[in-house]
């Protein structure tokens, strides 16, 4: 049932004769209507253009917006998430309905939030600078000395040119009065402005004739004043090496940190992919090591440099700070910006901006008290069940805390724990946030929203991104607004009165020539190592899910298989899949019921080995590296996970009822990704790794199959059956009929799988692919004029297999092809020990280095 609504706030007759009509909620405040009921001017286009579409059609524009979603990998990590999602964490949410202002109120806020960055930076120079704030007592010794956000270490660090602080982020919301206030200020690692640009992206493509005409101010020029200001922070080096320095794929903005060194043109490293020598920071790369100049950090600053900070780290580089210190890397933020996101200096704000800036803040803060503070104090043991308690540091095991929703024992233990540490919280009033429209599928509902605006250093002073990120409460009265909760996102429009002009772009000197041949070898080995494995792990899992195929249509086909055939097929699925024990040497009751051990191969996750796991394995590694994906591959990679998940449903009722179907859409998905690395990617050194990686495991996996269909001899009648399984395993049962006919033998079907090196599934063909691969490797390592011992292997291998006669390879001697084995076990020996020397070779497997003892400071965040 849709809220009563008072007469003066009820919207106008034009808005109230269609479906999407929106009502706000009753005494709520409303950003459609202003707090006496007028409708905003500024809405009136939008909604009635939503109205005109209708709830069905906007719900197809919804799932479009979904889809692309989906494709683009934009996804959110939910910490402590046990669903079971698959190298990944839930797909962004998008609310097609966007946050909407005006011009006129954005230029207010716009100039509030120039003001706020310049105030910020001033005090992060004073705080670790001269500390007149300090001396001058305008900021209490504990309310900065207490935080974990002040780093002593990084006293004295400077950045290059006028501002210090790079990125700013802040989060505003508009109170009862109608005006808009600040609720948070981010600093260390400012997250969402990614998210911000796909959402509008999804939105001018989804719904473009409306973002079109609305006259929306686009984003662009922030983005490209972020990337030239960070390139300015190396203002000794004409091109600068610039990274994103991110804690890994599990971090719940990992789609971002990605998304923005693809966009920004930059590379995207972890911990392991830097090293500090000499007091450079340089980056681990095939090629040897690349200098460093900015690093754009995602990762908190208290866990940047486990020498010197946090001892147990392992998302920072040993002696970070030690080049930092030195001025040969700049890092945005600074280490130790953290300091700002103290909520203290809230309540300290109008008396640090009139020092600083002469001035209060023109945006105002939410009224805060410290618990350090006497009189604060006594306000708020006065005042609790009217307020919100929250931790000075942020974390996310610390959460704000309504004391009104306490029992009384729990208010009490509330109570205690404030009064033995006062300095570590703050309270403030209960606020509500005001409604915007949001649709829930069939009509437009009031939601309660939150802005996250940013803020980019530029040369003179600050560029502010046009609206930001707008974050909805999943419930009428969500209290708490964030992504971690189930939040879910607007894209925002600063509504201009006419039609943007585009902003001029700077010239800038055409140097491709110049990074092209700096870049050739320089991605990460962290990279190009999963990489190989993701190119191995798919391989891998086709050739599982195919042999598994293969096995369902001949056990559940009209025409019967001996116990033979059955029994050399089910072992042929353990030895391919390496799910051991499984079926080799099974008693007979597992060979003559073995629906539970193939469903197990099949879609047991914790199985090593299993489709599932292989599958798993293969989008883990994808994730690592999506930055080096195109679009295409990564919906590609989303159908596989889509289809994995739907995998364990389709196979719910066991295999009676085609199996074999439940598969179809995996190998269809593996097979569009091979088409797409090979037409898509660029022959750079990270295809080739790929590349590798699959011929690797594709030879293996042939020779798997191959032996143990055929080593042992049987009679004709189950040798025709067991190659026709052979060929139809590794896709090559027409090409032999049209070739030899309806008659296959062991003879002929050895030469298209074994020798033929025209057959793309040959291992002849993988061993000469592999070879040629190998060669092209940078040989850094090579000693003289020798070759390396991977090309030796490789040369060997494809040697071995070319030497060999087919009449030799098919004669069989007391019920074995004994010259068969010997080669395919030589085989086996020479790719595993390829796949060991490029691993030795090329990928990094050393530890970090990390302090032995432990500081006092380690456990305060």
């Amino acid at each position: 049932m849709e809220p009563s609504v008072s007469s003066s706030q009820q919207a106008p007759t034009s808005l109230m004769t269609e479906s999407l009509v929106y009502t706000p909620q009753s005494g709520a405040l409303d950003e459609v209507y202003t707090a006496d009921g007028q409708f905003r001017e500024h809405w009136q286009y939008v909604l009635e253009s939503l109205k005109s579409l209708g709830p069905d059609a906007l719900n197809e524009r919804q799932a479009k917006a979904l889809r692309i979603l989906r494709d683009d990998g934009a996804t959110y990590n939910i910490y402590g998430d046990t669903s079971g999602n698959l190298a990944a964490g839930r797909i962004w949410g998008l609310d097609l309905v966007p946050a909407l202002i005006s011009s006129e109120e954005w230029g207010k806020i716009e100039a509030g939030l120039l003001e706020r960055a310049e105030l910020f930076n001033l005090l992060l120079r004073d705080i670790y600078g001269k500390r007149d704030l300090l001396r001058h007592g305008i900021i209490p010794p504990e309310a900065l000395f207490c935080h974990p956000g002040f780093l002593r270490a990084c006293h004295g660090i400077k950045l290059p040119g006028e501002h210090d602080l790079i990125l700013h982020a802040v989060d505003l919301m508009r109170t009862g009065d109608g005006e808009v206030c600040v609720l948070t200020d981010r600093t260390q690692s400012p997250s969402g402005a990614g998210y911000a640009l796909e959402n509008r992206t999804v939105m001018s493509r989804v719904l473009p004739s409306l973002f079109r005409d609305s006259h929306v101010h686009r984003l662009a020029a922030f983005f490209q004043q972020l990337r030239s200001k960070l390139t300015s922070l190396a203002p000794h080096r004409d091109q600068p090496r610039m990274v994103v320095l991110t804690p890994g794929a599990h971090n719940e903005t990992y789609f971002e940190h990605a998304y923005l060194a693809k966009y920004l043109g930059m590379h995207l490293v972890q911990s392991g992919d830097l090293v500090v020598r000499n007091g450079y920071v340089w980056m681990k790369a095939l090629d040897g090591l690349h200098r460093v100049d900015v690093i754009w950090r995602r990762v908190d600053d208290w866990y940047c440099d486990p020498v010197e900070l946090r001892s147990d780290s392992q998302l920072g580089v040993p002696n970070l700070l030690e080049a930092v210190r030195a001025g040969h890397v700049t890092i945005a933020n600074p280490l130790g910006s953290g300091i700002l996101e103290n909520p203290v200096l809230m309540k300290l704000l109008p008396v640090i901006s009139r020092a600083l800036l002469g001035r209060e803040p023109r945006l105002t803060s939410t009224p805060t008290w410290w618990c350090g503070d006497s009189s604060d104090l006594n306000h708020v043991f006065s005042e609790l069940d009217n307020l919100v308690i929250k931790p000075v540091n942020r974390s996310n095991t610390h959460s704000s805390i309504l004391p009104a929703q306490l029992s009384m024992a729990e208010k009490e233990a509330l109570i205690n724990r404030i009064k033995a540490h006062p300095m570590r919280y703050i309270a403030q009033p209960i606020l509500s946030a005001a409604h915007v429209p949001v649709f829930d599928g069939q009509k437009l509902v009031p939601r309660p929203a939150l802005l996250r605006s940013f803020t980019v250093a530029s040369h003179s002073s600050y560029t502010v991104m046009p609206g930001g990120l707008t974050r909805v409460g999943s419930q009428p009265a969500s209290f708490i607004i964030s992504n971690q909760s189930g939040s879910f996102s607007k894209d925002t429009w600063v509504i201009a009165s006419e039609p943007e002009r585009a902003a001029p772009t700077a010239a800038v000197a055409d140097t491709s020539v110049l990074v092209r041949e700096a870049d050739v070898a320089s991605m990460p080995s962290r990279v190009l190592e999963n990489l190989f494995w993701m190119g191995r792990y798919a391989e891998r899992a086709e050739a599982s899910l195919r042999i598994l195929r293969t096995t369902f249509i001949l056990l559940h086909g009209e025409e019967a298989i001996s116990p033979t055939c059955q029994r050399t097929l089910l072992e042929a699925i353990t030895e391919v899949t390496s799910t051991y024990p499984g079926f080799i040497k099974a008693p007979k009751s597992l060979i003559d019921a073995p629906e539970a051990e193939l469903l197990d191969i099949v879609k047991n996750s914790q199985r090593i080995g299993s489709v599932y796991s292989s599958l798993n394995n293969m989008l883990n590694c994808a994730d690592e590296s999506k930055e080096l994906l195109s679009s295409d591959m990564l919906r590609v990679i989303n159908d596989i996970r889509d289809a994995l998940g739907a995998l364990k449903n389709a196979l719910t009722g066991g295999l009676a009822s085609a199996p074999e179907k439940a598969l179809d859409p995996l190998v269809t998905a593996l097979l569009a990704l091979s088409g797409l690395t090979q037409e898509s990617m660029v022959r750079n050194i990270g295809w080739r790794f790929m590349e590798i990686g699959r011929r690797l495991e594709r030879g293996l996996q042939t020779i798997a199959i191959i032996r143990s269909t055929t080593v042992n001899q049987v009679c004709d009648s189950d040798e025709q059956t067991l190659m026709q399984a052979l060929l139809q395993s590794l896709e090559g049962l027409i090409s032999h009929r049209r070739r030899y006919g309806a008659r296959i033998t062991v003879t002929s079907t050895l030469d298209l799988v074994l020798m033929d090196t025209s057959n793309p599934r040959s291992l002849a063909f993988q061993l000469e692919q592999l070879g040629q691969h190998i060669r092209h490797l940078p040989n850094t390592h090579r000693p003289l004029n020798e070759l390396t011992p991977e090309e030796r292997a490789a040369l060997e291998a494809e040697t071995l297999l070319k030497l060999r006669q087919l009449a030799e390879l098919g004669a069989a001697e007391n019920g074995q092809r004994q010259q068969l084995s010997t080669s395919l076990v030589r085989l086996t020996h020479l790719l595993s020990a390829i796949s060991n020397f490029v691993s030795l070779s090329y990928f990094d497997h050393k530890q970090p280095s990390q302090q032995l003892v432990r500081s006092v400071g380690d456990s305060l965040p």
